[in-house]
């Protein structure tokens, strides 16, 4: 059993950022409440966890499922566990031609990527509110920052992210409260496999990609400092710095060179 007793609850804490953020919360003594749709996944994830020598609890939820992520709230209220930290990361995406993809695996990513974030952070920050203690951590990304032909709706839904968290920001900003957004660049995760992106060329030098433990590094420690956002890695800031002098329209182009497939870009 861990010697703190401070929890947090981190969703998508199986793979990637999510994964590396959740060692991070370990080493610090936090103990941990995990959340995903697979539960051999979990539990493996947890018996690591708990080698860290903290408290560790596995919740199965399919956190597309607005009612699931309800029940989520419910069951760790029954627990009687205070989350002093939430973790937001679990998003997916969906590469293709908005007029060709599926309308309804993009309703599914509208309803993790906005609506489980969205359900979580008014749950959580309620409670965080009424003692004047706690931390979120919301993942946007610098696709947030700019119009995303080929990704549309990812794009759209982390813009959306970025707003409601610079949003609830000013709310709070008299409490001892703080929401804070990691803003990483295309980062080596299996996030790409599940969008169907691998012929992208934004994913074809593997090389150009961030390192996800970097990316969970400058979350966790903006988190920690109470910031109210974050840009992982010196050329994702400029890229972002650049995006805001450059023209939401030229911003489209230049996103669409940047993620059509290579076989477009053979011919």
């Amino acid at each position: 059993m861990s010697n703190t007793t401070k929890y947090v609850l981190i969703t998508g804490a199986s793979s990637g950022i999510g994964y590396e953020l959740a060692k991070l919360f370990a080493h610090d003594q936090y103990n941990l409440i995990i959340v995903g749709r697979n539960q051999q996944e979990l539990e493996s994830k947890a018996a690591e966890f708990k080698q860290s020598g903290i408290d560790v609890i596995s919740i199965v939820k399919d956190l597309f499922n607005r009612d699931e992520v309800f029940a989520l709230c419910d069951e760790v209220k029954r627990t009687g566990i205070q989350v002093d930290v939430l973790v937001n990361d679990a998003g997916q995406g969906q590469y293709g031609l908005f007029k060709d993809n599926d309308i309804e695996r993009e309703l599914k990513i509208i309803d993790l990527n906005i609506g489980a974030l969205t359900i979580l952070t008014k749950h959580f920050l309620q409670e965080m509110v009424n003692r004047n203690e706690g931390k979120i951590l919301n993942l946007a990304s610098i696709a947030s920052t700019t119009p995303g032909p080929w990704q549309a709706v990812y794009h759209a839904t982390k813009a959306y992210v970025l707003s409601l968290t610079e949003a609830i920001r000013e709310e709070i900003k008299d409490t001892e409260v703080t929401i804070t957004a990691l803003m990483p660049g295309a980062t080596n995760t299996d996030f790409f496999n599940k969008a169907d992106m691998q012929n992208s060329k934004a994913v074809q030098d593997k090389s150009a990609l961030s390192n996800p433990a970097d990316v969970a590094r400058d979350g966790y420690n903006a988190l920690m400092a109470g910031t109210d956002k974050v840009v992982s890695g010196f050329k994702n800031k400029v890229q972002v710095a650049m995006g805001n002098v450059t023209p939401d329209t030229t911003l489209a182009h230049i996103t669409a060179e940047q993620q059509k497939p290579v076989e477009q870009e053979q011919n």
